[in-house]
């Protein structure tokens, strides 16, 4: 059995990872790249193999790096199943048709106001791409054993990361060797996700390594939002959050509500301006077991938000100037509603920005933590007045020891680790992590590289 690395190697998003034999052909994710530039033109660039030759598609969780180029998969000729947990298979349906109509808006948005330098930009795929890859979706529960192709088995167990994220165990039953896709791993005590699972068994791991060469800052979250809310809120201003619609969002109001019905910061009107995050909080309630958050306190995140839906509430909620919160995505500001409130936001240094996780090299969110003084959205400069934050600790990621006391807590003793999905010195400082807690053999692969297992 063979191992290409297709994607997901030197970076932290296009993770896509080919299993093979003489028969049959699995992809272990199917992401699309994001960050800067040289990265995305990847996601134009034919597939490493041809689609049509992929047998299986396995899927770890819904995040776009890791589901969102199944439509062009799909479109380019993969006629095979997706499998996944059925939190995953639902979320996809939300995430991928909106992250083909926002393909086509921003396609449409590039060609009126003439700043591609295609004269008619295209999307990568449509909304009606999204619907069609859907169909081709299977799920399955955690625990389950199932059969993507004959002659190798499948199992998903909870990763801890978002909602139906799920480390994956296959079983290629000839040569009877083992292989686990980690995903992303969760936090030991994340704030409303149960922390992952032990694994207990494998001959290869492929392990990420977002946070690989850092630590969580061990600031309390809430008392960090606590007194930026405070402190906007004193001058007059808006606090806008970019946060991942899948996760970020749902622990964001909940933190937010929190803080509030404890009185630590005022009464503010909250609005949620994402649909795709609207839909995700309400599957996050629908999914309960998977999460820490109670019944009552999902009724609490839906009754005291405004959702935003249509995109005239979107253009009316820019031209609000009263104290409040938005919470709009994309969490790295890199598309979607939230670039149109950043151009209103950040002229003005009474507001404040927060970011609430890892910004990717290349993204507007990683220039505005860095410090800009201008970013670039739409075609035109936009100078950056409002205070900027970055509470990583909000994080869905796992830091390098989070991950080293997982890896520790099961029975697992690899003959080989590949630390994936991760910036290079990431990788790297996390290979001699694992290497020296454990002694197992721990090595960072090459794009593209092929590997006997």
């Amino acid at each position: 059995m063979k191992l290409r690395f297709l994607g997901g190697t030197g970076t932290v998003t296009g993770s896509r990872y080919l299993l093979s034999d003489d028969s049959h052909r699995v992809l272990v994710d199917c992401g699309m790249y994001q960050g800067v530039k040289t990265l995305r033109r990847r996601n134009w660039a034919k597939f490493p193999v041809d689609p049509a030759s992929i047998d299986a598609v396995v899927l770890t969780h819904a995040h776009i790096d890791h589901s969102g180029y199944l439509p062009a998969l799909v479109k380019n000729g993969f006629r095979g199943k997706v499998y996944c947990t059925t939190a995953t298979h639902d979320l996809c349906r939300v995430l991928l048709p909106d992250a083909g109509f926002l393909q086509e808006e921003d396609a449409k948005y590039a060609f009126r106001k003439k700043f591609s330098k295609h004269e008619k930009p295209e999307p990568l795929f449509t909304e009606k791409d999204a619907w069609a890859a859907l169909k081709h979706f299977e799920s399955r529960h955690y625990h389950d054993t199932f059969e993507p192709v004959k002659g190798f088995s499948v199992t998903f167990t909870p990763a801890g990361h978002i909602l139906g994220s799920a480390c994956v165990h296959v079983r290629h039953q000839d040569s009877g060797r083992t292989l686990v896709f980690s995903g992303d791993v969760g936090r030991q005590n994340d704030l409303i996700m149960r922390p992952p699972e032990p694994i207990q068994q494998a001959d290869v791991l492929v392990c990420e390594s977002t946070y690989g060469d850092r630590e969580h800052s061990e600031l309390d979250p809430e008392a960090e939002l606590e007194t930026i809310v405070n402190k906007t809120v004193a001058r007059g201003g808006i606090v806008l959050v970019p946060a991942f619609a899948v996760g970020r969002a749902q622990m964001l109001l909940y933190v937010v509500h929190k803080l509030m019905n404890e009185q630590r910061i005022p009464k503010l009107p909250v609005f949620l301006n994402s649909p795709m995050a609207i839909r995700a909080t309400e599957i996050f309630c629908h999914h309960s077991k998977e999460h820490r958050l109670s019944n009552a306190q999902c009724e609490m995140i839906d009754n005291s938000t405004t959702f935003v839906r249509t995109v005239e509430e979107s253009i009316e909620l820019d031209s609000v100037r009263y104290p409040c919160i938005i919470i709009s995505a994309s969490g790295m500001a890199s598309g979607g509603r939230v670039l149109h409130h950043l151009k209103t936001l950040l002229p003005n240094p009474r507001n404040s920005v927060v970011f609430a996780g890892f910004q990717a090299p290349g993204t507007r969110g990683d220039a505005l933590v860095h410090g800009a003084d201008s970013v670039k959205i739409h075609g035109e400069y936009w100078p950056v007045k409002a205070d900027i934050y970055n509470l990583d600790s909000l994080s869905a990621h796992g830091d390098y020891r989070e991950i080293l006391s997982w890896l520790g807590q099961g029975s697992l003793k690899p003959e080989k680790v590949y630390v994936t999905h991760g910036e290079m010195v990431a990788s790297d400082v996390m290979r001699k992590h694992i290497h020296e807690t454990f002694g197992w053999d721990a090595e960072v692969p090459e794009l593209y590289e092929e590997v006997e297992v």
